[in-house]
């Protein structure tokens, strides 16, 4: 039995459309992340960039389960002493849901230059609206 790899040259991008409304933030990143990664293809190959385009719509809807709204922060670090930020996700979904969904999937996708350039294949929006209807995107189906 033989092993079939996938090259960069070969593989072929499709467009998806995941609908985020009343999902849980992070189940519908974990969907994101998989498409990007191209783990739902026959043809998966880990070292390879083989994941399809996806479209996240109606972030701002995406609940938060339990109490995370509350006791979940979102910390980043100026680089400075005491430059330590922390930012309540009732606040980040309140003002920039999209940044939640990114920081979500972009937590689930490897760290080097293969996950930086499958992210740049992610686009997020608050609303029910994208402007993509020209790339013909599918409405993916759960599975």
């Amino acid at each position: 039995m033989s092993t079939t790899l996938a090259k960069k040259e070969t593989v072929s991008r499709k467009w998806y459309v995941l609908d985020a409304a009343g999902k849980p933030l992070g189940r519908t990143a974990v969907k994101a992340a998989t498409l990007l990664r191209g783990k739902h293809k026959t043809d998966y190959t880990p070292n390879v960039d083989c994941g399809d385009f996806v479209i996240v719509i109606n972030a701002s809807q995406a609940v938060l389960t339990g109490s995370k709204l509350t006791k979940k922060y979102y910390r980043h670090h100026s680089g400075w002493i005491g430059g330590l930020k922390e930012v309540q996700y009732s606040r980040i979904m309140a003002e920039k849901p999209e940044f939640a969904m990114m920081e979500a999937v972009k937590g689930m996708l490897a760290k080097n230059s293969l996950g930086r350039e499958q992210l740049t294949r992610l686009r997020v929006y608050a609303g029910a609206e994208h402007k993509h209807e020209a790339q013909k995107p599918e409405a993916w189906t759960e599975e």
